[in-house]
């Protein structure tokens, strides 16, 4: 097929160095140049192929997620790559597979909780792959609720061992990837009981293979929880279903660097701060929220190239017809969705400093921002994870008919990506934490302490409750000043209203269960205004580049002005502006979608994603799009034969007549 740049008129349009783009995304000229490095090797290697996952049965599949797996870790040895280098391939690779959990759970798990002693023993076994570990919680009756784990651990001080059991069926774990068919280990949550007394749940880490013929240990039930979602999506990964049967493990298996029991069977605290097992958890959520970034900017990088490509009605004398992307119906519903990926792009920066920053303090002892971490990461993986979500979805559709083709891309994006809403905490749980978080933020404002970091907001609570939004015309609404008020204020007003309503009721807990609603609305405006915070924070920096800060300007704008149109109840309903400043708002916003316009396709070649890394014949750089679906549809398994399996025996029958109907 004749290679043509469809899309060159386009790029030739860019009014900002796209290459100087390339790096702001990638965060630094570094990371740009390793994460091009790997995309191409994985790119140009036909081992990694995976335009063929979706005619694959499961078995097919799971096998040749293995195979991958095996492959990509033969050339990590041989061409020595680093531990951040094995990491982009792993990601570039873009297959959900058993070593997705071995490295970014368990591993994870032992460094955070384990002691020196196991982490020396443990960790050179996992980091050289010669045991394959999963992160065993969630459980057939419970998942966000922790505490109501129903697997135990029980302390044999004979012959100092825990005994590993299920009690229930629904303590059976459940849905732990690399589970089914292919760890050897896992660290393992179970309730401590010694002496008939309950310690609370725990992470132990518990052989489930034999190391020599992979099969189940004694007591040890495991296999794969059967086919999810999607066409080819997630069903490469294994997840599982795990259940013990008095399964015996050493005492020293019981991941002991916060908690520990001794020999003689006595439970102890350890001098470290049971805080510090919170560090995990920070550290997986924003990891979360940088995901989140890539899914998204994956589907918008389609839907723009596409709705680009793509022509339909408004010819005028024989002339073309209309570009999709120039209907501003298109532009009001993909632009944002741009706008969103470069906005989650930035957030999920900062908040991998604010990991660092919250593990060096932990390392010191000073527990202060933990709380304002906890909730950051909490609140920011439910809002990017249900946004993302969403946004495949609406790219999909955005791509009209062919979005609905796997060779799109987008329904196995969306199927891969939609578990995330629920994984490492349900959204709507999240948002909850961080509402109380909020409303206890708000009584401490009472109490006259300030808060600090996200919440500092809170400190001008009298004058964010009665200030009015300064906006006498359109252009007033690109004021970064303008637009951070306008999101403080709706923040604070729907905190301090749920706190009020909180305290008239009879208790706590009643309060916040009959205001869970409107605690949502609240955590939301919080984390929206965060998101919007860091986009502005990102702008105000040196940026290097002809144009890039202007484009970044516009982007910002357009996500702030597109939520407050999307939320415009709140801003309307908590006083923060009036009717005609929303006007003004939606005009500005129209304008911005126009600036825009010219840039989008450049904007979206600034994530620099090879078209294997795409998956998509819809996205593909060269927008060669037609040539492509036509040469797909060929490859389908359907037309290996001309006259297909079952004409004989199902359709010849009914075309000559031969059916008969059955005579009661």
């Amino acid at each position: 097929m004749k290679e043509i740049d469809h899309l060159a008129h386009e790029r030739n349009k860019a009014e900002f160095d796209v290459d100087a783009m390339k790096i702001v995304w990638a965060g630094s000229r570094r990371d740009f140049e390793l994460s091009d490095r790997i995309s191409r090797l994985v790119a140009n290697d036909p081992a990694y192929r995976k335009d063929n996952r979706v005619v694959l049965s499961r078995k097919e599949l799971f096998k040749n997620a293995l195979r991958k797996a095996a492959y990509a870790w033969k050339q990590i040895c041989e061409l020595r790559l680093s531990e951040e280098e094995a990491s982009r391939l792993r990601f570039f690779i873009d297959e959900p597979a058993y070593p997705d959990l071995h490295w970014g759970m368990f591993i994870p798990a032992i460094k955070g909780q384990g002691t020196d002693e196991q982490q020396q023993k443990w960790l050179p076994l996992a980091q050289n792959m010669q045991i394959i570990g999963c992160y065993a919680q969630t459980e057939l009756g419970h998942g966000s609720n922790v505490q109501g784990l129903e697997t135990t651990a029980t302390f044999d001080p004979k012959s100092d061992e825990f005994i590993i059991h299920s009690p229930t069926l629904t303590s059976s774990k459940w849905w732990p990837g690399g589970l089914g068919k292919a760890s050897t280990h896992a660290v393992a949550y179970a309730r401590l009981m010694m002496d008939g007394q309950d310690h609370g749940v725990h992470g132990f880490i518990v052989q489930i293979r034999s190391l020599d013929d992979h099969l189940p240990l004694p007591g040890i039930t495991v296999g794969d929880i059967g086919v999810k979602f999607g066409n080819a999506a997630y069903n490469s990964m294994d997840n599982g279903v795990l259940r013990f049967d008095h399964v015996r493990i050493p005492r020293s298996q019981m991941l002991m660097r916060v908690s520990q029991v001794t020999r003689e069977g006595k439970y102890l605290q350890s001098d470290v701060p049971k805080q510090l097992v919170y560090g995990t958890m920070v550290y997986v959520r924003q990891a979360i929220v940088s995901s989140a970034s890539s899914f998204l900017s994956r589907a918008v990088c389609i839907a723009v190239r596409y709705s680009a490509v793509r022509r339909q009605f408004g010819s005028q004398n024989g002339g073309p017809e209309t570009q999709v992307i120039d209907y501003k119906t298109q532009q009001s519903r993909l632009l944002p969705l741009l706008a969103s990926a470069y906005a989650f792009r930035f957030v999920g920066e900062w908040l991998k400093w604010l990991y660092t920053d919250v593990i060096q303090r932990l390392q010191a002892n000073d527990f202060s921002t933990l709380p304002e971490a906890h909730a950051c990461t909490a609140g920011l993986k439910s809002l990017t994870t249900s946004a993302t979500a969403d946004a495949i979805e609406d790219c999909r559709k955005l791509c009209g008919g062919h979005g609905y083709l796997c060779s799109s891309g987008l329904p196995e994006l969306f199927a891969v990506y939609v578990p995330s809403c629920t994984y490492e905490g349900d959204n709507t749980v999240l948002l909850l934490q961080v509402a109380r978080f909020l409303t206890k933020t708000v009584s401490l404002v009472g109490s006259g302490k300030m808060p600090v970091g996200t919440t500092a907001y809170m400190g001008r609570v009298e004058h964010l409750m009665k200030c009015t939004c300064d906006v006498r015309s359109a252009e007033d609404w690109l004021k970064p000043s303008v637009i951070l008020e306008a999101f403080e204020a709706r923040a604070a007003r729907l905190s301090v209203t749920c706190a009020r309503n909180i305290d008239k009721a009879p208790s706590l807990e009643d309060g916040i269960s009959e205001l869970s609603a409107d605690l949502l609305e609240a955590a939301i405006a919080h984390c929206q205004l965060i998101v919007v915070s860091k986009f502005i924070e990102k702008v105000q920096q040196d940026i290097h580049g002809k144009g890039v800060r202007e484009q970044l300007q516009a982007l910002c704008n357009i996500y702030a002005l597109s939520l407050l149109h999307k939320h415009l109840g709140d801003f309307l309903s908590t006083g923060c502006i009036t009717p005609k400043q929303a006007a003004l708002a939606n005009d500005q916003l129209r304008s911005l979608y126009s600036q825009v316009r010219p840039n989008a396709v450049a904007l979206v070649d600034a994530f620099n994603y090879t078209d294997h890394f795409l998956g998509s014949v819809l996205g593909c750089y060269d927008g060669n799009v037609y040539p492509k679906l036509y040469e797909e549809a060929w490859k389908e398994p359907l037309n290996d034969s001309v006259v297909t399996d079952g004409y004989h025996d199902y359709i010849r029958p009914l075309l000559k007549q031969q059916l008969r109907i059955a005579k009661l």
